[in-house]
């Protein structure tokens, strides 16, 4: 058990970090789940080991600054979890962990410049759209400029953007079901996602009104908040939750999300804003946040299947917080099993992370390469035609490692893969 936990350090965040420091028993089974362990082979680089780190943090008898170096590679992407006999809530450990303990860190000027790049960028899509169209201009001559003037968190930051940007897309506030209406949703856009790849969402409009949903696009919603809170950042994430909850209407069937990682994020909203006057708001909020693929499949049969015979050979990746965080993996693949000519295609280790998670390529650009260059290697030896998944993270990583092996293979949401075989 912790001792020495005083409420005042550590808020209303500290009781349920010390049942989940408490729930573990060090078996080591997940070990063979955590992708940093399998990288970096330490112990304190693994879920039990960090557990403990964080614990002697905790408890006084070790600081934030010399526990960081194993705490901070760590993805959350709680593969550890469903590998876990004990059941450790390994989710309501780390993030809230980050939120306490970066007030108390000591951080580098590149730190401090890396973090507040991404925290002013991706969540606001005009402000990234802007960043990334000055980036691609920048692109072709940062590899000229010596490593002295340019950090590499920004060339990092330049690899990782597209060739070239979609044009902007918008959708319409009220998108009417065709045919009988079967249900109402509330469609969460996304940021990075709305600029980098919006078609996902005309996607999943389109999908979802071919089979009875009315999707209503609320004009006030904001970033989920999931990439402040995965990094510490409590203040953004708590405005973000926030505006969410003020701006997604109660008189809808579910809030839907087609980001891997905006799902995971709104289901933490209560803890978020646990001890807050709106906590009990987010957690009626976030027992309304549910996949795309799970809300079709939860309607069950299709109003209108799929009729386009597809010759594709896909395989699916399971995006770690679609799969491990939501408990998410039959319904995808059930959904692409109903596309006439359509083989579906497992990944081998699908259950280790690809290495995107939020801003984990700026944040551990070498371990995050190493699990991209890993997973697209297994993508490439199924042979597939297509990678379908759940996340724009992962499509994003997906994509610029198989460019970088010569991969014709085609990287596309789930969704998109249904919308195509409508047509």
């Amino acid at each position: 058990m912790l001792h020495n936990i005083r409420p005042d350090d550590h808020g209303a965040l500290g009781p349920d970090m010390v049942a989940a420091v408490s729930t573990c028993v060090h078996c080591g089974f997940c070990l063979a789940a955590c992708p940093t362990y399998q990288e970096l082979g330490q112990e304190a680089d693994s879920p039990r080991g960090r557990i403990v780190l964080m614990k002697e943090v905790l408890e006084g008898t070790l600081t934030i600054d010399q526990a960081t170096p194993h705490l901070d590679p760590c993805l959350g992407c709680l593969a550890c979890e469903p590998a876990c006999p004990s059941g450790v809530p390994y989710r309501d450990l780390i993030s809230p962990f980050r939120a306490i303990m970066e007030p108390k860190r000591t951080r580098t000027i590149a730190d401090r410049m890396r973090r507040t790049i991404a925290q002013m960028t991706l969540p606001y899509p005009t402000r990234f759209r802007l960043a990334a169209m000055s980036g691609r201009l920048v692109k072709p001559f940062a590899s000229m400029l010596p490593k002295s003037l340019m950090p590499e968190f920004l060339r990092v930051m330049l690899e990782l953007l597209p060739d070239r940007l979609p044009p902007k897309q918008t959708w319409a506030e009220v998108n009417p079901a065709i045919g009988t209406r079967r249900a109402r949703v509330a469609l969460l856009t996304g940021c990075a996602q709305s600029v980098l790849d919006p078609d996902i969402n005309t996607a999943t409009i389109d999908v979802l009104t071919r089979n009875g949903v009315e999707v209503i696009v609320p004009r006030n919603q904001t970033c989920c908040g999931a990439l402040s809170w995965h990094v510490g950042n409590l203040p953004a994430a708590q405005h973000f939750a926030r505006q969410n909850l003020n701006a997604f209407p109660d008189d809808v069937d579910a809030i839907v999300t087609n980001a891997a990682g905006c799902g995971s994020g709104m289901h933490e909203y209560h803890l978020i804003l646990k001890g807050t006057a709106d906590q009990s708001r987010a957690d009626a909020f976030r027992h309304r946040v549910v996949d795309v693929s799970a809300f079709l499949v939860s309607l069950g049969d299709l109003a209108e299947r799929p009729d386009t015979r597809l010759p594709l050979r896909v395989a699916y990746h399971d995006a770690c917080h679609l799969s491990n965080a939501q408990g998410v993996r039959s319904q995808p693949r059930s959904l692409l099993r109903m596309v006439p000519g359509l083989e579906l295609l497992e990944i081998t280790d699908s259950h280790l992370c690809c290495g995107s998670a939020g801003t984990y390529n700026m944040d551990q650009p070498e371990i995050a390469a190493s699990l991209g260059q890993q997973k697209a290697a297994n993508v490439i030896a199924t042979d597939a035609d297509v990678v379908a998944t759940g996340n724009i993270g992962c499509m994003t990583q997906l994509a610029i490692h198989l460019k970088q092996t010569g991969s014709k293979i085609e990287v596309k949401h789930t969704m998109q893969v249904l919308r195509d075989a409508y047509r």
